[in-house]
């Protein structure tokens, strides 16, 4: 079987330093998986996306120091929340509507999850004020605990307890899910949602944290990039025909 290719839009049009920490990081964890990464320049045609995401079987969408334009859940930004970033907001469309059109494996980790929330009609928690610490930063390990729902597709491929502890590094999340979306893990302590999949049999993770970041010293961070990318070698074009008959 061959690799995968695997689109990873920029994480961000405003710091290209950030870019250069953040994005090898996803290339990393999936070519270490078996992966193939391929780069999706915010300043891409939307015929250049099209034809990045026509080349690969699987989307990865990134973090980000942005947050999602409010207004595209009905909201107006409130004091703490972050500029939007209209680029990184742009490519991530064209790839979620390729990735939803052709049942491709979608993986969103941190604003990733939250730029396909939205897409999807779910909103977003602007300014998290909890209890728990949502952002001690990229250099804390382990933050705090989620539980990991029972019969969940990201607790079988994590194999794992009702509990992972996890790094975080967000001030939003997820408030209410987006159409076709399911909760699939909670922050132990105040209930925020960490992780939401897909309802259907195809891959579809959205995640809070961030398993590139200690993806070569942590067991789950493996699991969970491997089992992407091996539903991205499986998948297969099917026909138009056989789509819309469904």
């Amino acid at each position: 079987m061959k690799s995968p290719r695997i689109a990873i839009p920029e994480p961000t049009s405003a710091d290209p330093e950030y870019n250069q920490r953040a994005w090898p990081q996803y290339a990393h964890a999936v070519e270490a998986s078996g992966g193939i990464a391929v780069k999706v320049p915010l300043s891409s045609s939307p015929a250049e996306v099209a034809r990045l995401a026509a080349s690969c079987e699987g989307v990865l969408l990134p973090g980000s120091p942005a947050d999602v334009n409010p207004q595209k859940y009905g909201e107006e930004p409130v004091s703490n929340c972050a500029a939007a970033d209209p680029a990184r907001e742009a490519v991530d469309e064209l790839l979620l509507q390729d990735a939803s059109n052709l049942r491709k494996p979608l993986l969103g980790i941190c604003y990733g999850f939250q730029s396909l929330n939205v897409w999807r009609g779910g909103a977003l928690v602007q300014d998290l004020q909890t209890p728990v610490n949502h952002r001690p930063g990229r250099t804390v390990r382990e933050a705090h605990t989620v539980q990991i729902g029972e019969g969940s597709r990201l607790r079988a491929l994590l194999h794992s307890g009702p509990e992972l502890t996890v790094n975080s590094s967000h001030h939003q999340a997820v408030k209410t899910v987006g159409d076709g979306l399911i909760p699939a893990a909670v922050s132990a302590k105040d209930g925020v949602i960490e992780a939401a999949e897909g309802k259907g049999e195809e891959f579809i993770l959205g995640i809070q944290w961030h398993p590139e970041r200690f993806f070569d010293e942590d067991e789950a961070s493996h699991r969970l990039f491997q089992a992407f990318i091996h539903a991205a070698a499986g998948w297969e074009l099917r026909p138009i025909r056989e789509s819309l008959a469904e």
